[in-house]
C-alpha cells in the first residue's frame, strides 16, 4: 500500500464527507478510494469512518488520524519545497472565504484572473456574512476586513479599506445634508449589526477627532444590504469605498462630510500557519497584494489621513 496516497485519499473523504466526492476531486474511481481507506484502516487496526447510505463521518480514531495525516502530508509538501520544488507551479484545490460584498465586488474577478495564470489550481470560494472558523471549515485562506486582528492569527496585509458616509439624493432632498459629523444625530443612520451600531467615529486632517452618537431604524450584518438600503433612500450609511465609489461617481449616492474620515480598516489575508504554506496560498497572497496594492483598483490614490482628489 502507498501509505501517503492512502492518507491523502482518507483526508479528502473526511473533508468532502463521502467517497464519491473524494473520487471526483482526486480524479480516480470510487472503488480505489474505498480500497485505500480500507487498507489504511487495516494497517492502523481501527475503523476511521462511519459509513451510511448518505454520507460518512469520522470516528474518534478517525478524528485523531485526520490531524496526523494532515500534518504528515504538510510535512511531505514542506520537504519537497525544501529540496528545490518551492517554485514549481501551484496546483490542487485552494479553499477561500470572504465577505459577500467584497467577494461580489472584487475578489471573484481577481480569482478568475489568478486562475488564468495558474490553471492547475482550483478555487473553492465561500462567501459568508460572518468570520468563518478556518480550522472547522478547512479553509486555506480567508480575506477579512478589520482593524486589528487576533494576535493568534497569521495574516498578511493586502490593502487599506477606507469608508465613506453617503446617502441618496432623494433622502438628502427630504432630510437635508449634514455638514458636520454631529449633525448625523438628527438623521436616520443605517448601521452594522456587529460594530458601530450606536456610535460613529471621525477624524480630519487637522487631527481633530469626533465621536457621534447615531441611531436609525435599520441594521444589517452585510455592507451590500446597507448599500442597497441607502440607494433606496432609507438613510445615511457608512460604506467601504470598494462598494461606494462606483455609485458616488455616478451620482446614485452622494458622499457626505468629505473632510471627515471614519477609521481606516485593513484587508487581510488570514491563514493557519506560516509553516508548510502551500504554493497556491503563497501565490494567491502575492497576486492579491499586487492587484489590490493601495486599493488603487477601486480607490485611485490613498492619502494617509484623508483623500486625494
Amino acid at each position: 500500500m502507498d501509505r501517503l496516497t492512502a492518507m491523502q485519499v482518507f483526508v479528502e473523504v473526511a473533508k468532502r464527507g463521502g467517497f464519491s466526492a473524494a473520487a471526483e476531486h482526486l480524479d480516480i474511481n470510487r472503488v480505489k478510494v474505498t480500497r485505500y481507506v480500507s487498507e489504511l484502516e487495516s494497517w492502523l487496526g481501527t475503523r476511521l469512518l462511519q459509513r451510511s447510505t448518505r454520507r460518512v463521518s469520522l470516528t474518534e480514531a478517525g478524528e485523531a488520524c485526520l490531524r496526523q495525516c494532515e500534518q504528515m502530508l504538510a510535512l511531505t509538501q514542506d520537504l519537497r519545497s525544501t529540496i528545490g520544488q518551492r517554485d514549481s507551479s501551484p496546483s490542487g484545490q485552494l479553499r477561500m472565504t470572504t465577505s459577500i460584498s467584497f467577494g461580489q465586488a472584487h475578489l471573484t474577478n481577481a480569482v478568475v484572473d489568478y486562475l488564468k495564470l495558474y490553471p492547475d489550481v482550483s478555487v473553492d470560494l465561500m462567501v459568508a456574512d460572518h468570520a468563518v472558523d478556518l480550522v472547522e471549515e478547512r479553509v486555506d485562506l480567508a480575506i477579512r476586513i478589520a482593524g486589528e486582528l487576533d494576535p493568534n492569527l497569521v495574516a498578511r496585509r493586502i490593502a487599506p479599506c477606507r469608508s465613506v458616509i453617503c446617502a441618496s439624493p432623494g433622502y438628502l432632498q427630504t432630510r437635508g445634508t449634514p455638514t458636520h459629523p454631529q449633525a448625523l444625530t438628527a438623521h436616520n443612520c443605517l448601521t452594522y449589526t456587529n460594530f458601530g451600531r450606536s456610535e460613529w467615529r471621525f477624524g480630519n486632517r487637522q487631527g481633530e477627532e469626533v465621536n457621534v452618537e447615531i441611531s436609525g431604524n435599520l441594521t444589517a450584518n452585510e455592507a451590500s444590504i446597507l448599500m442597497a438600503a441607502a440607494q433606496a433612500g432609507a438613510g445615511i450609511a457608512q460604506l467601504p469605498t470598494y462598494l461606494a465609489n462606483p455609485l458616488t461617481d455616478r451620482g446614485t449616492l452622494i458622499e457626505l462630510l468629505p473632510e471627515w474620515d471614519p477609521p481606516e480598516l485593513v484587508i487581510w489575508g488570514v491563514y493557519l500557519s506560516r509553516r508548510h504554506l502551500p504554493a497556491s496560498v503563497r501565490t494567491m497572497l502575492d497576486f492579491l497584494a499586487e492587484r489590490f496594492r493601495d486599493a488603487q483598483c477601486w480607490e485611485g490614490s490613498i492619502h494617509s489621513g484623508g483623500r486625494t482628489r
